[in-house]
């Protein structure tokens, strides 16, 4: 994933777009997702955007709310990524 957005709501919302989209390749579709653990490096760039990553959230997946945590590390791989998310998803 090529990251353009630098802001942490842009990313986030590029982020659900590509789990979707990978997900969609396996004929899954949102309500499939069982996991998600979001790494962050900032707390508070988090909080700043909760509203925006709210939006988001309600657009691409909709009312489905899978075991999720939020963790934050010291780096991602990527230099300019501000969001990471592993997500497990079961398909019947």
């Amino acid at each position: 994933m090529l990251l353009k957005k630098k802001t942490f709501a842009g990313q986030f919302r590029q982020t659900l777009k590509n789990i979707l989209a990978v997900l969609a390749e396996a004929g899954g579709k949102p309500e499939h997702i069982v996991r998600m653990t979001w790494y962050i490096l900032d707390k508070q760039e988090y909080l700043g955007a909760i509203k925006e990553v709210g939006a988001a959230y309600r657009e691409l997946i909709g009312k489905h709310y899978p075991a999720m945590a939020v963790v934050q590390v010291s780096a991602l791989m990527e230099d300019v990524a501000r969001i990471e998310i592993e997500t497990t998803a079961v398909i019947p």
